[in-house]
């Protein structure tokens, strides 16, 4: 004797604008979020939001912007009281600036790094790659804004302590050229700005903050360190290689002041750092498309 079974419920009926048909459940369904097609200009707002609005971007250029400015001013001050227009007559007013950004670079490549190692550290970069899973995409977004800011942030800095310099050191030391105030001001601020942008590119390979930055200061101070170390005559070579190609004395070049008497000069730093930071984004590129975030 079988037992009574309940009739099964039935599916309602579909409404009227979402009738099924082929290629979808819900053809007639239009969604109130618009679908837009991203573009390198989506990565690049979207990298911008963040650059400025975390605080370490305004400590760290705030503090840069203090180094550069406040040493430069100091020095300029220091040597119109205390030299004659014979001490400062092969020179011009504009090499006291190389004092201030040497050690302003230091929170240019800090400030890189932190760009990218730091969403590592926070796992922030798996949001960033949901949002935006062209990884070459994201990594060129990062480098164009934060190359962007240190540029002409470095260059504001850069411009007015030289107009500053010039001012004070007017009777002490010669005018420069128009090759040497673009040099002073253009040329030092794009090679910060690109050595900035190879600590973003390190941060991005080592993936800790930390290591990173100790890695860029150990490349700006080691060789200069290591080559004043270098007593042996056998090592001269070696010694006046790392001379030449410390990163202080590529900077000291834009102020027509090198620190030995071969090596780069004129725009070769500019032109060395380039293919440098070229090379490590190449591999960063490579890294990022085999590795997990």
């Amino acid at each position: 004797m079988s037992t009574h079974q309940p009739p099964l419920p039935q599916a309602a009926p579909a409404a009227p604008d979402r009738q099924a048909a082929p290629g979808g459940p819900y053809p007639g369904y239009v969604s109130p979020i618009p679908v837009v097609r991203t573009h390198l200009g989506h990565a690049i707002t979207s990298e911008w939001t963040k650059i400025r609005s975390v605080r370490s971007t305004i400590w760290t250029l705030g503090v840069f912007v203090l180094l550069v400015v406040g040493i430069g001013l100091l020095a300029g001050a220091v040597v119109s009281n205390s030299s004659s227009s014979d001490d400062l007559s092969d020179n011009n007013a504009l090499s006291l600036g190389f004092f201030g950004l040497l050690l302003g670079s230091m929170c240019i490549i800090t400030l890189g790094v932190l760009t990218t190692a730091s969403e590592y550290g926070t796992g922030m970069i798996r949001t960033t790659m949901v949002a935006c899973p062209s990884r070459a995409r994201v990594l060129a977004a990062k480098a164009i804004v934060f190359f962007a800011v240190a540029f002409v942030i470095t260059l504001a800095a850069s411009a007015f302590v030289a107009m500053t310099q010039v001012s004070m050191l007017s009777d002490v030391a010669r005018t420069p050229t128009g090759g040497e105030w673009l040099k002073g001001t253009v040329g030092v601020s794009l090679y910060i700005a690109l050595l900035g942008l190879l600590s973003l590119i390190i941060g991005s390979i080592i993936r800790h903050s930390a290591g990173a930055i100790t890695i860029m200061i150990g490349a700006v101070l080691a060789p200069l360190v290591i080559a004043l170390f270098m007593f042996s005559s056998s090592l001269e070579k070696v010694r006046n290689a790392l001379f030449e190609y410390s990163i202080p004395n590529q900077l000291s070049v834009f102020y027509s002041n090198s620190l030995s008497d071969s090596g780069p000069s004129g725009w070769d730093p500019l032109w060395i750092i380039l293919g440098v930071t070229a090379v490590a984004f190449g591999g960063a590129y490579a890294l990022l498309e085999k590795r997990d975030v």
